[in-house]
């Protein structure tokens, strides 16, 4: 119970002398009494922001968490022009308010909140070789600002919620570029902070958007790029790749390539790994290339049996769209990873960006761990 009387009394008026006669005809209560207003809300627990106002004044503000019952003065102790306006607002919805004169007042006040007009459902993150990049996929296309501060970047995504997936995902954006990423409801705006990493380069933002047709969703895509030259990242990923080797993608190294096809959505793998504009795209072109290279005869085998070689131009769009399906691909990936990266995190969060940007770093680093395993238990019994 939330008590909105004014702590000053209204002015005496001639409604005080008609008080006893109102009181003969409609009972004591009708003026004499202090009334309760029920406060609800759909969806329940909205947060409500309550004004008391007189003649133009406002005498009372308090917050409270819906429903909530309201004590405010008779109508003798309230004036002819006090009034309450209520405001509430909820994570995922529009806000919404009511005024009402006190003399009219209702003995229930409910308020149906509408929901935000767009929603993130999902959010992918890929780093690889000291570049990061971030796609927010959203149902309807985004208004957006980005706001930089002293310790990283804040992404304002106008009049959009949050899915409990994409809230997860953001909790664990981390890379050797980032050190924390959070989400925050701001009122109607949803903003994701990524805070950067203090030994962090320098960094140039850039931001796109475009449309993901099959999916029917739209994705604006924040880059961070490193000032330096993108030519150097290139030739170190190339170096890396031409020191791979025949046992990379054969052996034991293709148990693990089995375990991580068969734990991974097979879509969301297809996905990841077929060209689609990425700044990894390159790698991925390359490494297959690379692939050919190291299997005998330079075909690639595929699991449905098929099998192409990536040295004709052809042969090699065939094989990046079919990309998850190739035979040690994913255990090559690995192997550069391993080659391009110096830290562990940094290799497990290269390898996840490549194969499943959208998955949460804990749940990859299980699968991972799982393929691992796997291929260590044959390595151990030789």
């Amino acid at each position: 119970m939330l008590d909105m009387s004014p702590e000053s009394r209204v002015s005496w008026s001639f409604r005080h002398l008609s008080a006893p006669l109102v009181s003969l005809v409609r009972g004591s209560d009708h003026m004499y009494a202090q009334r309760r207003i029920l406060v609800t809300t759909t969806p329940s627990g909205a947060y409500l922001d309550i004004f008391y106002v007189r003649s133009g004044f406002q005498k009372r503000f308090e917050q409270a968490e819906a429903p909530v019952a309201l004590l405010v003065p008779s109508r003798l102790d309230a004036g002819p022009r006090d009034s309450l306006t209520i405001r509430a607002f909820a994570e995922g919805y529009r806000q919404d308010s009511i005024t009402f004169n006190l003399g009219d007042a209702a003995e229930t006040v409910e308020l149906d909140l509408s929901p935000l007009p767009n929603r993130l459902v999902s959010v992918s993150h890929r780093y690889f070789a000291g570049r990061t990049s971030l796609s927010f996929l959203t149902d309807e296309a985004l208004t957006f600002r980005l706001q930089e501060a002293d310790d990283g970047y804040g992404v304002i995504l106008t009049e959009t919620s949050i899915s409990d997936e994409a809230a997860a995902s953001v909790a664990e954006i981390l890379s050797p570029l980032i050190a924390e990423s959070y989400s925050q409801q701001l009122g109607e705006d949803l903003m994701v902070k990524l805070v950067l990493s203090q030994d962090a380069p320098e960094v140039e933002v850039r931001s796109r958007q475009s449309l993901d047709a099959p999916r029917d969703l739209h994705v604006f895509t924040v880059d961070l790029v490193l000032a330096e030259s993108a030519k150097e990242r290139v030739e170190r990923a190339t170096s890396a790749l031409g020191s791979l080797a025949p046992d990379d993608v054969r052996g034991c190294a293709l148990l693990l390539d089995e375990s991580l096809r068969e734990q991974l959505d097979s879509g969301d793998l297809a996905r990841a790994l077929r060209p689609s504009g990425n700044f990894t795209d390159r790698y991925v072109r390359a490494a297959m290339r690379r692939m050919g290279e190291l299997s005998s005869g330079g075909g690639v085998e595929f699991v449905d049996g098929s099998q192409l070689r990536p040295v004709s131009p052809l042969e090699l769009e065939m094989a990046l769209g079919n990309a998850a399906g190739a035979k040690g691909f994913l255990s090559l990936l690995r192997a550069l990873v391993t080659q391009i990266e110096n830290t562990e995190a940094a290799r497990v969060e290269s390898l996840r960006s490549l194969l499943a940007p959208q998955m949460t770093a804990s749940r990859f680093l299980e699968i991972l761990n799982s393929a691992r395993e796997r291929e260590q238990i044959c390595l151990s019994s030789g």
